[in-house]
């Protein structure tokens, strides 16, 4: 069984996120979203909010599983004995980082990184730009998963 790990702060989580998990899931059996804790980042969904979140967007995909992890996500996937990182890039800009990342990851542990390119439609999509819309109460629906714009839009949005 091949199962992959795909790692992120999914904050919130994005169309550009749920494209990746859909193609993900076509090269492997088994795709776990882990959800990062970045203790030196200011967030604006707690980790189990965004467990939700990304439950909501996948539960059409039974190959996908959502968890939470902290630490290193080497140390995770040997844990959930994964066989291969996923990482999204949306434009050249990402690359340098990812690849930095994918070395690092690989000299730690062995474990390959498989990059998919983002969608065009989604290449733009971030989640600091997200939450930027939200909190001006901008529309989101080019931008998320209906399932969760209004859980979005209520955590973010200004006129609260």
């Amino acid at each position: 069984m091949k199962i992959g790990l795909f790692p992120g702060t999914f904050g919130p989580p994005s169309k550009g996120h749920l494209d990746i998990i859909q193609r993900a899931c076509l090269i492997c059996d088994r795709l776990i979203v882990a959800v990062a804790h970045k203790p030196d980042k200011q967030e604006a969904f707690t980790k189990e909010e965004k467990v939700e979140m990304l439950r909501l967007i996948t539960r059409s995909i039974p190959q996908v599983e959502i968890a939470a992890f902290h630490g290193l996500i080497v140390d995770f996937a040997k844990e959930r004995k994964a066989n291969f990182l996923i990482r999204g890039l949306r434009a050249f800009s990402d690359f340098e980082y990812e690849f930095q990342m994918a070395l690092a990851n690989r000299r730690l542990s062995g474990i390959e990184t498989l990059f998919l390119m983002a969608d065009e439609r989604h290449t733009q999509i971030s989640s600091s730009l997200i939450r930027e819309i939200a909190h001006f109460n901008g529309p989101l629906h080019d931008f998320v998963p209906p399932e969760i714009e209004s859980i979005i839009r209520k955590k973010l949005s200004k006129s609260k």
